[in-house]
């Protein structure tokens, strides 16, 4: 299968059942994203706002140490910068809600949340096919933990993306919770998590 193929298959899923059980399907992924944070206990957070398809996380935002600084994405051109989340928020482009624009230096971002489309089986993400979070993952000079959320599964064995694609260290979805080998993470952690299920 190509990738424009998976992702159609992928968004067409997505829109036919992004209303099913929503809040039940948020907070079983919340309960999950929420594991991972405390386990790595970041300093610097990139989150985001969802849209109609995705977990909405923004309970998250309230649960972490006031020393820990939550940054969301701001749209600029055919990219995106980090801003640091706070009120007040303005729906923009694609519907998206964003705080207002600030001018800061980012160092390194700790931890990672992102919104997926489709995941295969290099753990790469599929999204929208914008590649706004390729070209800024591409600009860190480090690489954060990485976790991919999405609403529904929609998984392939098969490899369908391209190398630049940006890959998790975490897939994290109501039904599941795959983890990737002990480059990045411990396998106790793994087998924790899975018996919370």
């Amino acid at each position: 299968m190509e990738k424009q193929r998976f992702r159609k298959i992928c968004i067409e899923r997505l829109k036919s059942s992004a209303n099913l059980g929503k809040r039940v399907r948020d907070r079983r992924v919340m309960r999950k994203v929420s594991k991972v944070i405390k386990k790595y206990n970041p300093k610097a957070v990139l989150l985001y706002m969802p849209m109609p398809h995705e977990p909405d996380l923004r309970a998250l935002f309230r649960a972490f140490p006031k020393r820990t600084k939550i940054y969301v994405p701001f749209m600029e051109g055919e990219s995106f910068k980090l801003v640091q989340y706070r009120l007040p928020l303005r729906k923009k482009r694609f519907g998206i809600i964003e705080p207002n624009n600030s001018h800061f230096y980012l160092p390194k971002i700790d931890l990672a949340v992102v919104p997926v489309v489709g995941v295969d089986g290099a753990l790469r993400r599929i999204g929208f096919g914008k590649g706004m979070y390729d070209r800024f993952f591409a600009s860190l000079q480090k690489r954060p933990i990485t976790i991919f959320v999405q609403i529904f599964k929609c998984y392939t064995k098969e490899i369908v993306t391209d190398t630049f694609d940006i890959e998790a260290d975490f897939y994290i979805t109501p039904e599941d919770f795959i983890v990737r080998g002990k480059r990045y993470v411990d396998r106790t952690f793994d087998r924790r998590c899975r018996s919370n299920r």
